[in-house]
């Protein structure tokens, strides 16, 4: 979906940032070593920004170096993706083992809802007017509220714990009953949080006039609602393992999905040409035409 002059640029991002990850997720064993990797990235992004470029950079980061040697302007929204992703891993870096708390939760879900809604938007419609409404982070604040659910039995044993400790203490949480009450209402608060974010972010991606940014953003939540769809199915108990995003069910859903968005998206083209005054005077043979012919 990616504009064709920025598709390498795309993967770049990609391929920087899921290494990245993964040094703080499996490379780094101590925390030391996570906090200089952090910060040696930190500082690597302001240095490369100011236009220099060092010498020592591993093949990961000349790939950052090329990417932000590319970017488009200071308000292409490139420098807003990197740096709120880069928050995002610094995050996850130092918070193992840690209670978070509510704020503390939801700062990280902005910085995430910002990166990857700047990041789509500037790697598809490069330089479109894309509207900026308090709106437009929902979809992925919704995605990422759903991605904490689904990795919940998976985070927990490693000391990531996606639960507020305000929550955790008012609502009675015992982490290690995954299948009590409180621990199922709390998912279910969280699958409603997650469903209005949907909600509210779809409307913004449907308005949008870049076809493939549509495509891109409704296929987004549809793989991250699928797995909302099982939660509730299953009563608010949490598994391992959501198979039913990978299933033939799944990607004809998909299909319908994209058949719908571009089929809506031309629909509201031709209607939004047809209302035209331009339209309107070619197809009324009584419109009153000025006449241009010098006196």
């Amino acid at each position: 979906m990616a504009d064709r002059d920025l598709a390498d640029d795309c993967l770049r991002a990609y391929a920087y940032f899921r290494w990245a990850d993964d040094t703080i997720d499996i490379a780094l064993q101590s925390g030391d070593d996570r906090s200089a990797f952090i910060v040696r990235q930190q500082a690597l992004i302001l240095r490369l920004y100011r236009g220099e470029r060092p010498t020592d950079l591993c093949p990961e980061e000349q790939m950052l170096a090329d990417l932000i040697a590319h970017d488009r302007g200071p308000d292409s929204g490139l420098r807003s993706f990197i740096r709120n992703f880069m928050a995002v891993i610094a995050f996850d870096a130092g918070r193992n083992g840690h209670p978070v708390s509510r704020r503390e939760l939801s700062a990280y879900t902005v910085c995430l809802g910002t990166a990857v809604m700047d990041g789509l938007l500037y790697f598809i419609g490069n330089g479109h007017p894309y509207p900026r409404t308090p709106d437009r982070t929902l979809a992925v604040v919704g995605a990422h509220l759903t991605h904490m659910l689904r990795d919940t039995l998976e985070d927990l044993p490693v000391g990531f714990v996606n639960i507020p400790a305000e929550d955790i203490e008012s609502h009675g949480i015992c982490l290690e009953d995954v299948e009590s009450e409180p621990f199922r209402r709390w998912v279910r608060g969280q699958v409603e949080q997650a469903r209005s974010c949907f909600r509210e972010g779809k409307r913004y991606i449907d308005s949008l006039d870049v076809l493939r940014a549509k495509l891109a953003g409704g296929w987004y939540c549809a793989r991250f609602e699928r797995i909302l769809d099982a939660i509730e199915r299953d009563d608010y108990r949490l598994r391992r393992e959501y198979h039913e995003r990978q299933s033939l069910a799944a990607w004809t859903e998909m299909a319908h999905l994209g058949l719908q968005v571009t089929l809506k998206h031309f629909h509201r083209r031709f209607q939004m040409g047809f209302s035209h005054p331009t339209f309107r005077v070619a197809l009324d043979p009584k419109a009153n035409i000025p006449s241009y012919h010098s006196k």
